[in-house]
């Protein structure tokens, strides 16, 4: 504001500048030549030029109204000289050259006064002014700040994010920020509806079924009786997926931190997920030495998920590499396996729930990912995934959070 003020003073001065010194100019011109008119016709009469204010052959002509007079024309010239800026008139008279000088320092030094007189009145409207148009754009910057704080807030999950600016009227910024409290009070109670149907959901299908569970163990063995019971199996997962995500979204999750070591832990994962997996330690790392504060149930439930997934939706061979971060020090544990990598859609959104991104991921529910990231919020850790480069592959790394200190493993 004050830059726009100070734009518009110097252009209001350069403005009336123009106009006011074109004015005495012209004013001028007129004056030298009714002047000259004068003298003339008293010099053709008498042969004098006394008291007429002209002057004849004058030495300080300006050179280009003197040639002009050579020609035998008459005219006007504007010249700054050593007694000051002046409006000359000239014309021929016989052989000689009859001037009228019209001195300008008097009407162009008010005019310069007149203009040094906009300056400081322009630039005390703006010390005058600005303070409280500082105040009130600070005051809007503020509210305005407040209201895209919360915004981003609300669009990385905290629902109960509220901005509670009293309503006013005429006011746009009220009138926004009660905008995004109505959008996060309506997103806030159609995401806990959604979560009450699932759990309703699950825990309706839980008690059916057992039931279904126990009409299984029934049936005779055979070929009918291994689908039946691998498809019970399967529903259950599924069941149970739904049942912890249920969980893992109305936030009644708590985390047991303690301290175990790393490799160990990882070790006993592989082994009770029983597929195919390795677990290597980053070059230049002595990660056997790793340990960890974190939930040992929930940081094997993250890294089942992830080995399981690897081995659904990639190619083996499936690796999971205990390091360091390189940056932050903190130990990391990433799973990779050797398949088309994750879709795009997933590296932009993240894990959705019941989509598995690409047809040439695989089928499945898409509940594995998710249950991964919500327990890995659990545990305060962080989970990104991404595509290796090279030979391609999915790459999930989870960068494990800093807890007390502690020393390696005894041996």
């Amino acid at each position: 504001m004050a830059a726009a003020t100070c734009v518009a003073v110097l252009v209001l001065q350069m403005l009336v500048d123009r106009a006011s010194r074109a004015f005495e100019l012209e004013q001028s011109r007129i004056i030298a030549t009714g002047t000259l008119d004068r003298a003339a016709v008293s010099y053709a009469r008498t042969g004098l030029v006394e008291g007429t204010g002209a002057a004849l052959d004058a030495a300080d002509v300006p050179g280009q109204l003197r040639t002009l007079v050579g020609q035998g024309r008459r005219g006007t010239h504007y010249a700054e000289g050593p007694d000051g800026p002046a409006m000359w008139a000239a014309r021929p008279a016989g052989r000689r050259i009859l001037s009228v000088r019209h001195s300008l320092g008097a009407t162009l030094g008010d005019l310069e006064a007149f203009n040094a007189s906009i300056l400081r009145a322009g630039l005390l409207t703006i010390v005058v002014v600005l303070p409280p148009v500082w105040l009130v754009a600070g005051q809007m910057s503020r509210r305005l700040r407040t209201a895209a704080s919360t915004a981003r807030r609300i669009a990385a999950g905290d629902l109960d994010a509220r901005i509670s600016a009293k309503p006013r009227p005429f006011d746009e910024i009220a009138e926004i920020s009660g905008a995004v409290d109505t959008m996060a009070a309506s997103l806030q109670a159609r995401l806990r509806s959604e979560q009450r149907f699932t759990a309703d959901v699950a825990h309706e299908l839980r008690t059916p079924l057992m039931g279904l569970v126990t009409a299984a163990e029934l049936l005779t063995d055979g070929e009918a009786e291994r689908y039946v019971r691998d498809r019970v199996r399967t529903l259950c997962a599924l069941v149970e997926d739904l049942l912890e995500i249920s969980r893992l979204d109305a936030g009644v999750e708590r985390a047991d931190l303690q301290h175990c070591g790393l490799v160990p832990l990882l070790e006993e994962v592989i082994e009770h997920v029983a597929v195919p997996a390795t677990v290597l330690l980053a070059p230049t790392t002595d990660a056997t030495d790793i340990r960890v504060w974190t939930d040992p149930r929930r940081l094997e439930r993250i890294v089942a998920n992830l080995v399981l997934n690897a081995h659904r939706h990639g190619r083996p061979p499936v690796t999971v590499t205990v390091g360091l971060d390189a940056e932050s020090g903190v130990p990391t544990v990433s799973v990779r396996d050797r398949g088309p990598g994750f879709p795009a859609g997933l590296l932009d959104e993240g894990p959705l729930r019941f989509r598995t991104g690409a047809r040439e991921r695989g089928t499945g529910h898409g509940l594995g990912l998710t249950i991964a990231l919500g327990q890995a919020h659990v545990v305060g850790a962080t989970l990104t995934f991404g595509n290796a480069p090279g030979s391609g592959g999915a790459v999930a790394l989870i960068r494990l959070p800093r807890g007390p200190a502690v020393g390696p493993t005894p041996h």
